[in-house]
């Protein structure tokens, strides 16, 4: 490919993130609870994950619960304190973001960054349900956010290529735009054509099975029948890979 495309893929597991190091991604999106859309890992899973990640960069979601992006001053306070244990547990930076009754970001995201410490923020995909994407851009440059991540504010990055593409245009040299939603091996490369992304998120995940239990099941939300939790797919982020640095 004429311009590198860097990897980033979403984990939730120690395991996780030793198979996107394995397979060279550039970072992890290190989460709890992916089947919620992903939530604050634990601070235990933020300083192993920072000491397994070998070269690949740890990049924490903070996020406190699931469901808009809309927060109460409890929860602000509640992220501004998982930012700064995610800083002391090693992490790389910080994925978060949040919204105001307006739909655009709340100016408190200001506070984020602060927070942060000059670690590199991702604004995650608060964006993709913002009333202005396009605004919203212009506010993450304005605040300092090192990149974005979206999905274009469809279900998957090529049928959200339009506003991708225009965003990668509007963003300039000033933040990077990450495409997500839907990327695998098999149209990674039309994704990044489509939208001239340089940056490209997957959440590559396969169910696993577990013991067979009796009448009560702590099975993940969405696992197949038969199957117990979630885990980053080796052979998935293999291949995704392999086409990348193909």
């Amino acid at each position: 490919m004429a311009v590198r495309v860097r990897v980033e893929i979403s984990v939730e597991s120690i395991e996780g993130v030793r198979i996107a190091a394995r397979h060279g991604a550039d970072r992890v999106e290190l989460c709890g609870a992916l089947s919620d859309g992903g939530l604050t890992p634990s601070a235990a899973l933020m300083e192993l994950a920072s000491a397994r990640a070998d070269k690949t960069e740890v990049h924490a979601l903070i996020r406190p619960r699931p469901g808009d992006f809309r927060y109460t001053p409890d929860e602000v306070s509640v992220m501004i304190r998982d930012i700064r244990a995610a800083d002391r547990a090693g992490v790389t930076g910080m994925v978060i973001g949040a919204l105001g009754e307006d739909g655009l970001l709340d100016p408190i995201c200001e506070r984020f960054v602060d927070a942060a410490e000059h670690k590199p923020v991702t604004l995650h995909r608060a964006i993709d349900v913002s009333a202005d994407p396009r605004r919203v851009l212009d506010q993450a440059m304005e605040l300092g956010f090192k990149r974005v991540l979206t999905s274009g504010q469809q279900r998957s990055a090529l049928d959200g290529a339009p506003l991708i593409k225009s965003l990668v245009a509007q963003a300039g040299d000033d933040i990077e735009v990450m495409a997500c939603g839907g990327v695998r091996a098999s149209n990674v490369l039309e994704v990044v054509a489509a939208t001239g992304v340089s940056d490209v998120h997957a959440g590559v995940r396969a169910p696993v099975r577990g013991v067979a239990g009796g009448a009560v099941s702590y099975a993940g939300i969405g696992v197949p029948e038969g199957f117990d939790h979630f885990e980053t797919d080796a052979d998935g982020v293999a291949a995704l890979m392999s086409v990348i640095r193909g």
